[in-house]
């Protein structure tokens, strides 16, 4: 039997409402690939009981710190998984809102690094500036209402939502950086199949994690 070429993966990592599951259905659509999802939507829609929901997504500030001590290996389990697919030829493509602001520092986004360690993997970050998330929670969702905070008082830009954006982007390592109000899911899309084309010139973002450097 010939040995089976390791599949691509490709995390995009960004705020809620900053265009990345657009992104993985723009990659789902093309023929020329079989790209597996494996992002937070699927994660709490399908996997986790109600009482331990948002699971992964849960969002920065450290409000939750009984769910906290499950991150680890929820998180670790998801890569474990990814990492699986990708041996078996798969490629995977997943919407994740990694950050380490929580009630203590869990050094999660390193964990799940070195899961992936000798595959060819792809760490992307989705930006959208903070007039245009709003904008988009401000569209209902079928399925989804109340699930993202709408405007404070006044129009004021709410707490949560700031720390999403500050979070989230906090690791400062990247292969390749989006800005989705700039860019349509299906140009995005063509950037990352791109960069993925190119192949790595030194180490990827992934290995810089799993190094510390």
């Amino acid at each position: 039997m010939s040995e089976i070429k390791a599949g691509r993966i490709v995390v995009l990592n960004g705020a809620p409402r900053s265009g990345k599951s657009s992104i993985v259905a723009a990659l789902q659509a093309r023929e020329d690939a079989v790209w597996v999802n494996f992002g937070v939507d699927m994660h709490n829609a399908a996997m986790l009981p109600p009482r331990l929901r948002p699971g992964i997504g849960l969002r920065p500030g450290g409000e939750m710190p009984g769910l906290e001590v499950l991150l680890p290996r929820l998180y670790a389990g998801l890569y474990e998984s990814i990492a699986a697919h990708s041996r078996l030829g798969f490629d995977v493509v997943a919407d994740l809102g990694h950050h380490d602001d929580y009630s203590q520092p869990l050094g999660i986004l390193a964990d799940c690094a070195r899961r992936l360690h000798g595959l060819p993997a792809l760490l992307v970050g989705v930006h959208c500036p903070l007039d245009t998330i709003m904008a988009r929670r401000r569209v209902p969702v079928a399925g989804r209402e109340g699930l993202y905070a709408a405007d404070g008082e006044d129009g004021a830009i709410p707490a949560p939502v700031r720390r999403w954006q500050e979070a989230v982007h906090a690791h400062q390592a990247y292969d390749l950086e989006l800005d989705t109000s700039l860019m349509s899911p299906e140009a995005c899309a063509e950037a990352i199949l791109a960069r993925l084309a190119a192949g790595q010139a030194g180490p990827s973002a992934f290995e810089r994690l799993e190094r510390g450097i």
